[in-house]
């Protein structure tokens, strides 16, 4: 995949910034999901590996002060580009950094004329909010996972 990074955005690889996601979806996840202690990166990162063994995916990182501050973890599929992962670590929410990766991946459907989805827990407002504001658009497809075992439910964005 060819993407041309808007600036504080940029495609990385490798472990540390594989390990710098699964930290900030430690991170995210654990206020989301209310949860007393944030859980160990290890417990996240079989996760984050997983989708970036997937052919063609790809890590976009923003970064502040070299700090991982937010990520998106992207794959193409036959006719889409699946957004898989996408945070920002708690201390920097409402900085805009959602907005950032969002729209560095809205120019890149636009420019490939491909569609974008992804599936989000049906509950997570601060989410919802997120890619709604971005030109997401809600479809009526909702499946369960079995990890999870919570609603989630499609979205996509058109070129």
């Amino acid at each position: 995949m060819n993407l041309t990074p808007l600036p504080g955005v940029r495609a990385e690889q490798g472990s540390a910034s594989a390990r710098d996601a699964a930290g900030i979806w430690a991170r995210a996840t654990a206020l989301r999901d209310q949860l007393p202690a944030i859980p160990p990166v290890d417990d996240k990162l079989p996760g984050i590996e997983s989708a970036l063994a997937l052919d063609g995916a790809l890590l976009l990182m923003a970064r502040i002060c070299d700090r991982a501050m937010a990520f998106s973890i992207v794959v193409p599929r036959l006719d889409v580009l699946e957004l898989l992962y996408h945070a920002v670590d708690p201390e920097a929410w409402g900085t805009g950094l959602s907005r950032q990766l969002l729209e560095h991946l809205r120019h890149h459907s636009v420019k490939a004329q491909t569609s974008m989805e992804l599936w989000v827990i049906a509950d997570n407002k601060r989410a919802i909010a997120s890619y709604e504001g971005a030109g997401w658009i809600p479809t009526s497809d909702v499946k369960v996972r079995d990890s999870a075992g919570r609603p989630e439910r499609r979205y996509i964005l058109s070129p």
